[in-house]
């Protein structure tokens, strides 16, 4: 690999950090149903598993966005332990998450829980710039925290 050819990789490394940051920054602050759509090549996917479903496009990824804050109110995306290869303009990442976070499912009372999860995101370069193609959560826990998560 040349030099020339390390940089650029380390710079798409470093581009798909700062979208991950980006979307984690959008979730926080309220899921941004236009921010984190916008994120995703038209026909992208976003999929939650049984918990969250799959969300086929941007309109459907819009959609889901639309209406999560109304169940969870408070997060905090923690990411870690970035895995990322790179090929061309096409890319892998794997990521940990650990979410804290306040929901109030199906309009119950306000509860404080946990959520653990693994990322394992595919990523495109269109016309210079790094977009999600399918991201998808492999769900450990979502657990309330009075209750902890031995159980589960």
């Amino acid at each position: 690999m040349t030099f020339e050819e390390k940089v650029e990789r380390l710079n798409a490394i470093e581009d798909i950090k700062q979208l991950k940051a980006r979307y984690c920054q959008l979730c926080d602050a309220g899921y941004d149903p236009d921010g984190i759509a916008a994120m995703f090549v038209e026909d992208g996917v976003w999929d939650g598993g049984e918990n969250f479903g799959c969300h086929v496009g941007r309109s459907a990824i819009h959609e889901f966005f639309s209406g999560i804050s109304n169940d969870i109110v408070f997060a905090a995306h923690l990411v870690l332990n970035p895995i990322i290869t790179v090929d061309g303009d096409s890319a892998n990442g794997k990521w940990w998450l650990i979410m804290p976070c306040t929901t109030e499912l199906g309009g119950g009372p306000k509860e404080a829980r946990w959520l653990l999860a693994e990322y394992d995101d595919d990523y495109v370069r269109v016309d210079g710039t790094w977009y999600y193609k399918h991201l998808r959560i492999d769900l450990k826990f979502f657990t309330p925290h009075k209750d902890g998560w031995v159980e589960e």
